[in-house]
């Protein structure tokens, strides 16, 4: 290995040592700021970790729930529904989520990601667990696929099949998963009211209004407006500022 290598390796490894350290400590500043009623800082803290990759959910659900303490129903709705792509059955994260959709002023069911109605179990699994799940059920079909090919015994072909089946169901299981999260076109509205217009310009017709924490679908953007759905009837314009993309 030559020395620029290693050197090279060891400032990497110096420089995320140093980024674990001060994630650690805004971490630890967000929570002090939190408890001390401070949400604003508390706001600013949690945000800077959330933008980073491969952000904890739980640093999610703590700026939803700093969102809410400011009386930000949009922000708090939109870090909740991150953080439940990847804590599905937390059921603090379920409460505060369904908490603050009660009090919501615009009463619409809100869509769930697409291919929801088909694959309906996966909005209860995580795509780390569905991961885990995909393969171990690898493991175990190769495994009786081997056991197969030394003994002919009836029962060994029908544990090769069972396994087959659970193997494929587990495979398009994390493939659909995988797509939910990757293409989730579902946006929140985070200002306090918008307006849904016709067109995407300012002097075009106001549509209908929304309001802050609606879960909208969203069609296409241009020129920094994005053209989101309500209903199947219910379409317009909004400026992209004024909504945030679930997906992360």
């Amino acid at each position: 290995m030559s020395v620029l290598t290693l050197t090279s390796m060891l400032l990497a490894i110096g420089i995320s040592s140093a980024s674990a350290t001060n994630a650690e400590d805004d971490f630890f500043k967000a929570n002090q700021a939190y408890r001390n009623g401070d949400y604003a800082d508390a706001v600013r803290l949690y945000s800077k970790l959330a933008g980073k990759e491969n952000a904890s959910p739980d640093i999610l659900y703590n700026l939803g729930n700093t969102y809410f303490r400011l009386g930000d129903k949009g922000g708090a709705i939109l870090n909740y529904e991150k953080a439940r792509i990847f804590l599905p059955r937390d059921a603090d994260l379920n409460f505060n989520l369904g908490y603050v959709r009660d009090r919501l002023q615009d009463a619409v069911e809100p869509p769930g990601p697409p291919l929801q109605s088909v694959f309906f179990w996966l909005d209860s699994m995580s795509p780390n667990e569905l991961l885990v799940l995909f393969a171990a059920a690898n493991l175990l079909f190769f495994a009786a696929l081997i056991l197969r090919i030394f003994i002919k015994e009836e029962w060994a072909f029908v544990l090769l099949i069972i396994l087959l089946v659970a193997w494929l169901g587990a495979g398009v299981s994390f493939g659909v998963k995988c797509y939910q999260t990757a293409y989730d076109d579902r946006a929140v509205i985070i200002s306090k009211e918008a307006s849904v217009l016709a067109g995407p310009d300012t002097k075009d017709t106001e549509l209908f209004r929304l309001h802050a924490g609606t879960v909208v679908r969203t069609d296409k953007r241009q020129g920094g407006w994005t053209l989101i759905r309500l209903t199947a009837d219910k379409r317009g314009w909004v400026p992209d500022s004024i909504i945030g993309m679930i997906r992360r």
